[in-house]
């Protein structure tokens, strides 16, 4: 959870007025699914090549309000690497700088709670980020897919030891995934397993025949 003296700090010390509303009170119903895809998987060490987010609201997944963007590369990364993501150094080379772009997506984010799989990593290799460039960290709330799923589980299944792969819990929900390790196709695969769980969630509540 966001350290709310942080945040407090964080707002004092903002020097960009433009990004004072991602520390405002979201109101709205709408999250964003957001995935990174990057240089590798330790966070001290990982650079961000492409950011993809989508709007998930009462209504679904809206793609056609998408953001995606690719990072140009500040150095070089492994065949293991690639091998995940598919993103060659040459096509990185043709990338926007970062900085333009962690603007971009910010302005475009607001408020909004982001979502995701694992999302403390993207969360954190943004914060970075942001921190560097304007002085705080990412303040929006965020929701974490795997979470959700787990609390959707019956009591008997919810062992912390429950199979929590993204490929189960989209099997588990009736989805395939999309585009996988491709950040915009991994960000509509996010969605659309949480509007899933959603469902899923509003019609316990319900009950059965109401």
């Amino acid at each position: 959870m966001f350290s709310a003296l942080t945040r407090f700090l964080d707002r004092r010390r903002l020097r960009d007025p433009r990004f004072l509303p991602l520390f405002e009170p979201c109101a709205g119903g709408e999250v964003v699914s957001l995935d990174l895809e990057t240089t590798s998987l330790d966070p001290a060490q990982a650079e961000i090549l492409s950011i993809a987010a989508v709007p998930v609201d009462a209504h679904g997944v809206r793609l056609s309000r998408r953001f995606v963007r690719s990072v140009r590369g500040r150095g070089d990364f492994g065949i293991d690497s690639i091998r995940v993501h598919r993103i060659l150094p040459g096509e990185s080379a043709q990338g926007e700088g970062l900085d333009e772009v962690i603007d971009e997506f910010l302005l475009w984010l607001g408020n909004r709670p982001i979502l995701g799989y694992f999302i403390a990593f993207d969360r954190g290799l943004l914060s970075r980020e942001t921190r560097r460039r304007h002085g705080f960290a990412l303040p929006n709330r965020s929701v974490e897919l795997a979470e959700r799923y787990r609390r959707s589980l019956p009591v008997r299944e919810g062992h912390p030891d429950q199979d929590l792969r993204l490929e189960t819990i989209a099997a588990k929900v009736g989805l395939p995934l999309m585009g996988r390790h491709t950040a915009l196709g991994d960000a509509v695969s996010v969605g659309l397993i949480y509007c899933a769980l959603q469902a899923r969630a509003g019609l316990r509540r319900q009950g059965p025949g109401e």
